[in-house]
């Protein structure tokens, strides 16, 4: 009789134990929607509700839902008018922008059917949304040309963000198999993103990084898509998430704002894995440090922290791999880290 109460204490502790995992911070945890409710006399809160996930992935979101870590995504198709060049910025004549099919997928994107679908991915994989659309997005309500044997390829330049939540791949085959259009999807920073069109190598860009999207529109590579008013179409945002080991060692957690979080990581010289490679994500990062620590996108600025300070110049995907493995902290979209979660730590 002894040993079935003690076999029936140390199942209770095992139902008891939290892993960090995807939980949201205390004051925005919403209650899990799909685990099955635990007996009344074992049950952990809701917000605490361990997953097979939670199990294997160490790093976990500390801080988030920052005013400053809020990411916009915006949609721009290219003018095949303009002034494309090469790597060594050389001119480049004779680009075929395929405006037909940039145009088509642009305007399904602001498609109600797709909006919705944007809006809904993951919720229920996840019990809360990776994506949201924005209250003064336009909807695009007009006719959406189908596929000719000359416009039927697409080529599509994006954030590794956009592509490693999974999202491109829950809404493209929608618009593929209605409208006859095959959608070639490059997916890399977004500097890299917008580069490859300045190159001529894309038709549309979908990325989030706004100072960079402002100056491509100035340089005459944007152009207004049939149905909407500017060369910007932003119309869907979340929010980056500051990350790192369950132990938080540098306190994040408990910090007053992201500014002061980062400052923590700082102060301590607390590993920290940086995108490095002018993305979306590296741009907002770079803006969080302290202003007297002077760290840019030149390796010159951060030489003397690279004792803590790690630049991988790499997509999302594969620095949460890295940050895991090295028990850092580091900043991503809340997107491609519940994907990571939800994939055991592989990308």
């Amino acid at each position: 009789m002894k040993k079935i109460v003690s076999l029936l204490l140390v199942a209770v502790m095992l139902l008891g134990l939290v892993a960090c995992g995807a939980a949201k911070p205390a004051e925005t945890q919403a209650p899990e929607t799909t685990a099955a409710p635990a007996p009344v006399e074992t049950a952990a809160p809701a917000t605490e509700a361990p997953t097979e996930a939670a199990l294997v992935v160490d790093t976990c979101i500390l801080k988030e839902a920052d005013d400053k870590m809020l990411n916009t995504y915006t949609a721009i198709a290219v003018n095949p008018e303009a002034p494309f060049t090469d790597a060594d910025g050389n001119a480049v004549s004779d680009v075929a922008v395929n405006t037909a099919g940039a145009d088509a997928l642009i305007q399904w994107l602001l498609s109600q059917e797709a909006l919705d679908m944007a809006g809904e991915y993951g919720v229920a994989e996840y019990g809360e949304h990776l994506f949201y659309v924005k209250d003064n997005a336009p909807v695009y309500a007009g006719e959406i040309a189908p596929a000719t044997e000359e416009t039927k390829v697409i080529r599509l330049s994006t954030t590794t963000s956009v592509n490693d939540s999974g999202l491109l791949g829950y809404l493209l085959p929608v618009f593929e198999s209605t409208y006859g259009y095959t959608v070639e999807v490059q997916s890399a920073g977004t500097g890299k993103a917008i580069n490859a069109a300045k190159f001529g190598n894309a038709d549309l860009i979908l990325v989030h990084s706004k100072s960079q999207e402002e100056a491509f529109v100035e340089e005459g590579f944007a152009r207004v898509v049939d149905g909407f008013e500017a060369e910007r179409i932003s119309f869907l945002y979340n929010y980056f998430v500051l990350c790192g080991p369950s132990a938080d060692p540098a306190g994040v957690k408990d910090s007053a704002s992201v500014l002061d979080a980062f400052a923590a990581i700082a102060d301590g010289k607390y590993t920290f894995v940086s995108r490095g490679d002018g993305s979306g994500t590296h741009t907002k990062e770079l803006s969080l440090w302290p202003e007297a620590l002077g760290i840019t996108k030149e390796a010159e600025s951060f030489a003397a922290y690279t004792d803590w300070y790690v630049s991988a110049n790499a997509g999302m995907g594969a620095c949460l791999v890295m940050a895991e493995e090295m028990g850092a902290y580091i900043l991503t979209d809340k997107a491609t880290f519940l994907t990571f979660v939800a994939n055991d730590g592989v990308m």
